[in-house]
């Protein structure tokens, strides 16, 4: 299931960046358990983290590893190993606008059991996307505060 939403925020590049990478900001506005770098690293490509994420009616537990990264511009991460979901990428880019920053999420969740995870994702797909929306419209506020 893929799925994209925007906003635009008037705010700096930094300052919505540090919402991004900041495991005690990312809980702000992310509707996460836990979430904690795993490695030494805890910046840049190759990072390793996991969260805990209460979705679909269950607690996800999943571990990733940061694909891209570009700061203040994008990150991007994938899912190395996990619970219930077969496969996780997410990537959130900032562009600048004449009002601010217009900040942009993607994310593909691909669900287990072959076609009727599909079938499941496909009825979840408009629960996701409002969750997704409600959730940028936080990051807008924390991050104009």
């Amino acid at each position: 299931m893929k799925i994209q939403s925007s906003i635009e925020i008037k705010a700096t590049a930094a300052s919505i960046w540090s919402f991004l990478v900041k495991p005690e900001h990312i809980s702000k506005w992310c509707p996460v358990e836990t979430v904690r770098y795993t490695g030494e690293q805890q910046t840049g490509l190759n990072t390793s983290f996991y969260f805990e994420e209460l979705a679909i009616g269950r607690l996800l537990k999943l571990n990733f590893i940061v694909t891209e990264w570009v700061i203040n511009e994008s990150v991007a991460f994938k899912l190395t190993s996990g619970d219930f979901v077969k496969g996780y990428q997410q990537r959130y880019t900032i562009e600048p606008t004449h009002l601010g920053h217009r900040f942009t999420c993607y994310e593909d969740v691909k669900m287990p059991y072959g076609v009727l995870g599909s079938m499941g994702g496909l009825f979840r797909r408009r629960i996701s996307i409002g969750r997704l929306d409600k959730m940028l419209v936080k990051l807008k506020d924390l991050a104009e505060a």
